[in-house]
């Protein structure tokens, strides 16, 4: 199977913002905070038009601001974009929308963490005078207009000049709305009109910075109050100038005062914490707090696009998790010793201890990590019986460990390292209610045991050494820590298509309904394919039994003690037996569209369907015995398995497979099936290859020589007295007796 579910496109709507202006009303006047368009008697290099505009542009805290885009009338409602006053655009497009970020991006154009990219928010403007059809269309009057489209229909307007805060909080809103959480609160600190840089503050420093703030302005206001006393004037000044140098410093140190070793509150100011060598072991390994680590190179493209969702993850974290980030342009050497081989790795610490992100990298992936890891602070918890039910509700996979009196503290602290290993996965509780045991059915301590919507499975330990072999209880857990029905995306593919049969249901969100009710049956019908395999196992386990203690009892009726010693002997290993697995996942048909289409021929505008996949042999089934499609019902899913994991399957499958991935998928299952044999074939092949050569060459080898013989006889070369051949009777005044 090509998955490509990494090339998947999601298109979003976007907000754009335009300004209609006719050309003779562009020139106006500032008063205070009022801003214009283009005053006439700006010093400033005016914004042109036209060739002109797009070479100039302006600058705007050091970096460069392109011109607005003037609009075409006659491509108005495809092109709708924004327009701008000057000092106001250019403010705006030169801002950092993540201000959590330790880098501004350095090109506007093609940085993910541009204003522009960020918000996907584009500014324009269009000449009423020159398309003054375009403007009477959308009802403009009076000038300027400013006018916010979403995917070209009108949503806000204000019309008039106006000063520059009213128009930041009129965009504000507009940008909260795009991206929410992403606005500082209060807005952003605004430029004077006709400024060409303003001084940036991000939220978080500003909140680290409040308390200095207020003491400096307290003590110039104790200052004014007493200036006619010389002694608390002088205390005063020395208070206002310590005040001073206190708020000078904490904006300087910022991200020093985030690591505060004291802090007792993770991630006091929500962003995301540059860690350096120096002080990454004493504030993320050397404890047990715990932090959410991204490793990246600026340069990186991944990395950059990555960004945004993780400075918005580091806000929603706010005072819960700590999140920090390492450059490892500047960081080589912790980069190294952390393993980093790719750009960006992503690892959650804990106590000294890793576990990397493998998930998704959208905000709403990073938040649902980063929630599920706050929640391993506090450890196994117990739960009582009323507890588990009310966990239940909420968690599809729950591991509980049962323990009691005797169970020793060794026995906890094996079972405390597997915490950090279900980050992201699966919840770990621990209890002693007589109530669960009984209702699990547990007479034996300790004992682990996962919950899958309420169906139990239990970890089978011969010695409660077995239950401290961190190693084997996690290739367990890892076994069976999905859902009963999970949705398949790019991070789990491989975990659940490998290996097995299994039954996916191709689904439609847009259908809500529809997917409710064949989600239900999908389950409905796992759930009762495990029952029937779990009877089946109990059945075959019972037969092997059955069949050991009759060898036993024929043994000690004949009494032969030495086949009584060997039935005795007999183990019952169910591991052995080979069998199909079966497993059960979703995909959402709307989002992987293309990816279904191009694999298995099916477009869910069509309507809910059911494939049975089998990833190891490229193949796959949608078909039932009768020939109809297998749909998201029990009794279509269940009617259809038993023929599939029959040998040979009684339904014929499809291949999703290339004639040479089909010629290596026999190589590969060869070797692996069948050893000896692939050996064999392969001497035999090798040595027919070295024999065929032996023979090719002597065939040209014999060809050639009674080609010499006639090239000697008859051709240019001719030895001295040699009579008779094609050449013999000519002589040298022949045809073929010139010789170089």
């Amino acid at each position: 199977m090509k998955w490509s579910f990494s090339r998947a496109l999601l298109c979003a709507s976007f907000l754009i913002p335009v300004l209609g202006t006719p050309a003779e009303k562009v020139g106006g006047k500032k008063d205070g905070n009022q801003v214009a368009l283009k005053p006439d008697d700006s010093k400033e290099a005016p914004l042109k038009d036209g060739k002109d505009a797009a070479d100039e542009g302006t600058y705007f805290n050091g970096l460069r601001v392109p011109p607005i885009t003037m609009l075409d009338g006659g491509t108005f409602h495809d092109e709708i974009q924004d327009g701008y006053w000057l000092t106001f655009y250019e403010f705006y497009y030169t801002s950092n929308p993540v201000p959590a970020s330790s880098e501004k991006p350095k090109d506007l154009e093609r940085s993910p963490n541009s204003f522009t990219r960020y918000y996907d928010l584009k500014f324009a403007k269009l000449d009423c005078v020159a398309f003054g059809s375009t403007c009477e269309e959308m009802a403009i009057s009076n000038y300027p207009t400013i006018i916010l489209f979403q995917d070209g229909k009108e949503i806000k307007k204000t019309i008039g000049f106006n000063k520059l805060p009213y128009f930041s909080e009129w965009l504000e809103g507009a940008l909260e709305s795009i991206k929410p959480g992403s606005r500082p609160k209060g807005g952003p600190k605004l430029p004077e009109v006709g400024a060409k840089s303003v001084e940036e503050t991000d939220e978080a420093t500003d909140e680290a910075t409040d308390d200095d703030t207020s003491k400096k302005d307290s003590t110039k206001d104790a200052a004014a109050d007493n200036s006619k006393n010389a002694k608390t004037t002088s205390t005063s000044v020395d208070a206002d100038e310590t005040a001073t140098t206190s708020t000078s410093t904490t904006k300087s140190t910022s991200k020093s005062t985030a690591l505060s070793a004291s802090q007792q509150i993770p991630n006091p100011k929500g962003i995301s914490v540059p860690l350096s060598a120096q002080n990454f072991q004493k504030f993320v390994t050397a404890t047990h707090d715990p932090w959410f680590v991204k490793f990246y190179a600026p340069w990186c493209h991944h990395c950059q696009a990555m960004a945004p969702n993780w400075a918005g993850m580091a806000r929603e974290m706010k005072g819960q998790l700590n999140i920090g980030e390492v450059n490892c342009d500047v960081e080589k050497r912790l980069c190294k010793d952390v393993r980093v081989r790719g750009f960006p790795t992503i690892h959650f610490f804990r106590g000294g201890e890793r576990v990397e992100y493998e998930g998704l990298r959208g905000l709403g992936d990073f938040v649902n990590f980063a929630k599920k890891a706050v929640d391993i602070g506090a450890g196994v918890v117990d739960v009582d019986f009323d507890a588990f039910r009310a966990l239940e509700e909420t968690e599809e996979v729950i591991f509980l460990y049962f323990y009691d009196h005797a169970t020793t503290s060794e026995d906890f602290q094996a079972l405390e390292r597997l915490v950090l290993s279900l980050v992201g996965h699966a919840r770990l509780v621990r209890t002693n209610d007589p109530k669960l045991a009984e209702r699990f059915k547990i007479s034996t301590w300790p004992r682990l045991v996962v919950s899958r919507d309420g169906k139990p499975t239990y970890y089978n330990a011969l010695s409660p050494r077995d239950m401290r072999d961190f190693r084997k209880v996690l290739e367990w857990m890892q076994s069976v820590w999905l859902p009963i029905v999970p949705e398949l995306t790019a991070s789990n593919a491989h975990e659940i298509m490998a290996g097995k049969l299994v039954v996916l249901g191709i689904l439609s969100r847009d259908r809500s309904d529809e997917f409710i009710i064949a989600k239900r049956e999908i389950k409905n019908a796992a759930l009762e394919w495990i029952d029937k395999q779990t009877q089946a196992f109990n059945l075959e386990r019972q037969e092997l039994r059955d069949a050991k203690q009759l060898r036993i009892e024929e043994a000690e009726d004949r009494n032969d003690q030495r086949a009584l010693r060997s039935a005795k002997q007999i183990r019952i290993n169910m591991d052995e037996i080979k069998r199909k697995e079966v497993g059960f996942a979703w995909v959402d048909g709307v989002f992987w569209e293309r990816w279904i289409r191009t694999t298995y021929g099916i477009d869910v505008k069509d309507g809910e369907k059911v494939v049975i996949n089998d990833e190891d042999n490229r193949r796959y089934w949608d078909t039932t015995i009768t020939g109809n499609p297998i749909v998201p019902s029990r009794t279509s899913i269940l009617e259809t398995l038993p023929k599939l994991i029959s040998h040979p399957p009684k339904i014929p499958p499809k291949s999703h497979a290339g004639i040479l991935d089909h010629a290596l998928l026999i190589l590969h299952n060869l070797s692996f099936g069948h050893p000896w044999l692939a050996l064999g074939i392969g001497i035999g092949v090798a040595v027919s290859v070295v024999l065929l050569g032996r023979s090719s060459r002597l065939w040209r080898r014999g060809r050639g020589g009674a080609a010499g013989g006639a090239w000697g006889q008859g051709g240019l070369l001719r030895l001295d007295g040699e009579k008779g051949g094609l050449l013999g009777g000519l002589g040298n005044g022949g045809i073929g007796g010139k010789v170089d």
